[in-house]
This record gives structure tokens, sequence and C-alpha cells, in this order.
């Protein structure tokens, strides 16, 4: 489980890395559950837009011979934005505060196998609320000496990386909001690297970290397309290093 992870900085990476503006407040350097971070989504409206239905004239007119054929539409690129929220996701049945704040902290991370059959992800899962975490590194435990030594992860170029996510927003009964968001992971039992670190004889896992030119795509792929995104990152392309404390 990934339960801690390094922001984006300095902020002016954000605009060239990810095509969003920088926070406006600041974001703390090392984010843990229920902290504040940041993620991108696609640019959010409450309100669906109209389905406009063909007038039934023009629907069950036979087109013209002498017609040119209609040219297809190009694909619209989403527009990014960039939005402060609770690392660990608050599931919208949550019935309080407390019991948001309880369950959050354990909801920090989504398996990429049962993401679209968890009760507590299942709904935002089909709702389509996709996003990019984006951050420097995450960190993991090294045990193989016995004792944890906590270990940093990045890209090797140095790079921020953009994780898929989920995103949330809760609204209680008193009216209270809690906008929060969730890592997604796949499994690292075969990863080169990642299959070193975390706790013996357990399921190794790792941020379904997303390739540079698949941000929009990931954003607005259907749901039954949107898994084909979570991988494992290529090992030669991160690196490891143990944390001074």
């Amino acid at each position: 489980m990934t339960t801690h992870y390094e922001s984006v900085h300095p902020v002016t990476l954000y605009p060239d890395a990810f095509h969003v503006a920088a926070p406006d407040t600041p974001v703390a350097h090392d984010l843990f559950p229920r902290r504040p971070g940041v993620f991108i989504r696609k640019m959010h409206s409450p309100e669906p837009a109209p389905v406009l239905e063909p007038a039934p004239e023009l629907a069950s007119e036979p087109a013209s011979e002498t017609t040119e054929p209609a040219e297809p539409p190009e694909r619209v690129k989403p527009v990014r934005e960039l939005v402060t929220g609770q690392f660990g996701l608050v599931p919208p049945w949550v019935k309080s505060v407390s019991d948001a704040k309880l369950r959050s902290t354990k909801l920090v991370n989504a398996r990429q196998e049962t993401v679209s059959t968890s009760n507590h992800f299942r709904a935002t899962w089909l709702n389509a609320q996709r996003c990019i975490v984006p951050m420097m590194a995450f960190f993991v435990d090294d045990l193989r000496s016995g004792k944890p030594v906590p270990t940093r992860i990045a890209r090797v170029d140095g790079k921020p990386m953009g994780v898929a996510g989920l995103w949330e927003c809760w609204t209680g009964a008193e009216g209270d909001t809690i906008t929060s968001f969730t890592l997604l992971t796949v499994n690292a039992n075969s990863h080169a690297l990642m299959s070193r670190y975390q706790h013996g004889g357990t399921e190794k896992r790792m941020p379904a970290v997303l390739n540079e030119g698949s941000y929009d795509a990931w954003l607005t792929a259907h749901p039954q397309k949107a898994r084909e995104f979570l991988r494992a990152y290529p090992a030669n392309w991160l690196l490891a290093n143990p944390v001074q404390k």
C-alpha cells in the first residue's frame, strides 16, 4: 500500500508537466492519509449537458445521393483542472463526518483488479471520476535487512509522475462536503524493482504510473477501456534511494 508520497516541487513544474496552473495555496512536501493534496481531473460540471434529439422529419429523411459524407468530428481534448482534496477517498454513501474520517485513512489505495466491484470504489469508477495525482516520488519500506528502511521511488530522469487515481465529492446531511482522492495500484510481484520491497510473503503493489502521452485518454476513456491504462511502470525508468532520516 502506498500511504506516503512527495508532492511536485517547484510549483513551476505543474504547467510544463501537466498543463495546469500551479496550486493557489502551498501543498505539503510530504503527503500522508487525510492530508490535503492536489489532483488533476477533466473540467467538472455538476450539471450534465442536455442531450438534443434531432427533429423527427430530419431524423427520418433519407440521405441525398449527392450529399457529401460528413467529416468525423475531431476528438476534443479535455480541459484539465487542478483540484485540492484529501488523500484518502470518502465513498458517497458514508453517513457522517466521523465515519468519513475513519474510512478515508484506509482508502488511500484502490486495487486495479477490484475497483469496479468494490463497494468503496464501484460507483466512483463507473461514473468515470478518474484523475491524475501529480507527484515527484512515492515511498516504500525496504525490509530485506530485517528493519524497515524508507525508500524513495522516483523517475530516473527526475521528472514528475502522474499516477492514476479516482476522486469523489461527499456531501453530508448537514451540508458538510469533503473532496477526496485515492491512488490506483497494480500487482508488482514480477516487477524487477518493486518486488524487492514491502513485506515478504504478501502481494507486492505499486501505484499505476501513467505514460505522459496518455493523460487525456485516461481522463476521457470509457470505464470498460480505462483498465488498459493501469499497468506496472517499467523498472528501468525508476530509481530507488534509501531515505536519510
